[in-house]
């Protein structure tokens, strides 16, 4: 077994324990013969699945990883580089009137027990919706109907065209059979565990689970190799529930692992050495940028609640010492309108020019001074308006390193220009709660993600109307009409429709006024890939396809399972 270079201590003793097993004739790619996954057909994955599986629920927010991409599949895939819908299982899509959109099914596509995939199953899919509590029930408050024009199309007919929202729509949901769905109950739909051996259309089945990992074994009947071509590799798929980073880091070394989707600090050490580990680009930043980390203010709070204070805040955090100190460089510093760089034709330099930030302290001091926020009883710290000392607290999950070290970074620059911050560590449940509810004065939020539209963006931090609890959008209770209006016009603009880019742009100045929350980093698609047995792994490399090598779930509704049909294994 070949050992690899640049080892750092911190890892030395564990792998080295690892290696001592092995000669030098020895080829882990083998494996033992006896093992029910043969090495050379499995994939080893893990850092998506941070708890023992047990929901097969594909209409639930949580289901298991890859359940929806490796068995439950979506009518259209998201193409991120020519940021288009690609038909799946749909053959093709389009508007055929103002408010009308039609659907064509391919021909030949069978559930996993032999049954046709039908214009039923999709009527069917989106009748579930109607059901209070399905997570994609508001789809009915601008959709009409959903009917069997014949066996392979379908025709929706809406209230109003959301063409952006439903182009996010027809990527982000899978579609079930009917004639296995409907014989559950409301109940089991909604909180129930269902069938651990789904019926499904995709390119794998359920093989097997326990406590620590579900296997998926390949279907040789998968529609796709002869509608497109396409076969996926693997014959195997093995999800390990997430590990310790030394183990992970020990097991892509030794060839054990093949993809972990979790952050690991100083990966940038291990790429170079045999076997490789690659991630998605070979230098900084090493990841794809995904969602756009921001620090986001209960703005129903005060002094929270003055968009002043809020720029103040914005130019005293430094962006680059989190993206150097904390990520050592593989993520990037997020632009000031939080668009993700895909997006990058949008930014408006004179929304920028006008309303952008950047890091500057002496700026952040010079704006709290002319908002009326002074030190006045000399402990280093301003007062708010009304002469009213406050201490605030920035809530971050503990045991996330990456975010409690970002969180004392932006507690110590804020703290610095006199505004008083501390960072705190709670229980990622009590996190949430405190999100939801409004029980916060600060946190870190990155559910801005990469979608086939900006709208999304607005719509997280504009979405109104402001809740007892806000579940998915706008946790900082941040009130713009004019901004949500806008909003929900964009949502319903074709992408070719030149007033969607005036939307955008206008957009974009109002979220730098008003900063109801403040970009800070762009999250990477964490992705570390072993060449010991697959290789050719999707990259960022000019030319490829835009491909992320990651089984989180947001993933296969853009293509992820492509990664498998173009790996290929090491000879």
């Amino acid at each position: 077994m070949t050992k690899r270079r640049h080892l750092p201590a911190l890892f030395a003793t564990a792998a080295l324990a690892t290696a001592a097993a092995c000669t030098d004739d020895e080829n882990p790619v083998d494996g033992d013969a006896g093992d029910e996954f043969p090495r050379a057909k499995t994939l080893y994955s893990t850092g998506t699945a941070w708890g023992p599986p047990g929901d097969f629920n594909p209409i639930s927010a949580g289901g298991v990883t890859g359940l929806n991409g490796l068995g439950y599949e979506y009518l259209f895939v998201f193409d991120t580089v020519e940021q288009r819908l690609t038909p799946w299982l749909a053959e093709s899509g389009e508007w055929t009137g103002a408010r009308e959109f039609e659907v064509r099914l391919r021909q030949g596509v069978e559930w996993s027990d032999g049954k046709p995939f039908t214009a039923e199953d999709v009527v069917f899919t989106f009748e579930l919706g109607k059901i209070e509590g399905v997570p994609y029930a508001n789809v009915w408050d601008w959709l009409d109907a959903a009917e069997v024009v014949d066996e392979r199309t379908v025709r929706f007919r809406f209230s109003e065209a959301r063409q952006q929202e439903w182009d996010n729509f027809l990527y982000t949901h899978v579609i079930v059979p009917k004639h296995v769905f409907e014989a559950y109950t409301a109940d089991e739909l909604l909180s129930g565990p269902l069938d651990a051996n789904p019926v499904v259309t995709g390119p794998y089945s359920v093989h097997g689970f326990d406590e620590t990992q579900v296997a998926w074994v390949k279907r040789e009947s998968w529609w796709a190799t002869e509608a497109l071509g396409l076969e996926v590799r693997p014959k195997y798929i093995v999800d390990l529930v997430t590990l310790g980073n030394d183990e992970i880091l020990n097991r892509l070394i030794e060839g054990r692992l093949d993809l972990a989707n979790n952050f690991m600090p100083g990966i940038a050490d291990f790429l170079t050495g045999e076997p490789e580990i690659t991630t998605f680009y070979d230098k900084p930043p090493f990841m794809a940028p995904v969602n756009t980390a921001m620090l986001v203010p209960n703005t129903t709070r005060k002094p929270l609640d003055d968009p002043e204070f809020r720029r103040a805040m914005a130019y005293a955090i430094s962006p680059g010492e989190i993206v150097d100190s904390v990520y050592a460089a593989m993520v990037s510093e997020a632009h000031p309108t939080g668009l993700l760089p895909i997006w990058e034709r949008y930014y408006d330099a004179g929304a920028v020019s006008e309303h952008g930030f950047v890091f500057e302290p002496s700026s952040a001091v010079e704006i709290l001074t002319a908002a009326g926020y002074q030190d006045e009883n000399g402990d280093g710290f301003v007062e708010d308006r009304d002469g009213e000392a406050f201490e605030l607290q920035l809530v971050v999950p503990a045991g996330w390193t990456d975010w409690e070290a970002a969180a004392l970074a932006m507690a110590r620059d804020l703290s610095d220009v006199g505004i008083n911050t501390t960072a705190v560590f709670l229980d990622a449940a009590e996190v949430d709660a405190a999100r939801e509810s409004g029980d916060f004065d600060l946190q870190i939020n990155n559910r801005s993600g990469l979608t086939n539209s900006p709208w999304s963006h607005f719509r997280h931090l504009f979405e109104l109307p402001v809740r007892d609890t806000q579940r998915l959008s706008n946790f900082s209770r941040w009130e713009n009409e004019d901004a949500w209006e806008l909003t929900q016009e964009l949502a319903t603009l074709a992408t070719e429709d030149s007033r969607y880019a005036e939307v955008i742009s206008e957009l974009q100045r109002i979220a730098m006024r008003d900063l109801p929350a403040i970009p800070v980093w762009y999250n990477g698609a964490w992705s570390q890939a072993s060449n010991a047995v697959w290789t050719g792994w999707p990259t960022g490399n000019e030319g490829e396809p835009g491909i992320y090598p990651s089984f989180w779930n947001e993933m296969w509704g853009l293509g992820a399972v492509r990664m498998l049909t173009e790996i290929r294994r090491v000879e």
